[in-house]
């Protein structure tokens, strides 16, 4: 199993950035898809989640109205489109799947985000 996060970077705040996950070696359509994010000296804290189908998803309150997750099970991709950046936003964003009855799950190498002028 492997997933691969792509797009972080700097941005300023205010700015947007659209993060996504590459899933491979699983069948994507059984695992919830997450994201979490962990900013230095503080606990991985869960951002987003997006279930199997129907898909519903949930955010984190911090980030609600301004971050969307969704996920294309053809391509067995997960997005997070974050918007209204704050410095505060700035952690190192990872990429979960967690299979549907919960009995496994995989993570990704993170990718890092920065917002600051």
């Amino acid at each position: 199993v492997q997933l691969v996060e792509s797009g972080g970077g700097l941005v300023q705040p205010g700015g947007s950035l659209r993060l996504s996950c590459a899933a491979s070696g699983l069948t994507f359509s059984h695992y919830h898809m997450k994201w979490h994010r962990q900013a230095p000296g503080k606990e991985r804290e869960l951002v987003a989640v997006i279930t199997i189908l129907p898909a519903h998803t949930s955010y984190a309150d911090s980030v609600k109205g301004r971050f969307t997750i969704s996920r294309d099970n053809a391509k067995n991709t997960v997005s997070l489109q974050m918007n209204s950046l704050k410095p505060e936003d700035t952690a190192v964003y990872y990429c979960c799947a967690e299979y549907y009855n919960g009995d496994r799950a995989y993570w990704g190498q993170g990718t890092q985000v920065t917002v600051s002028t």
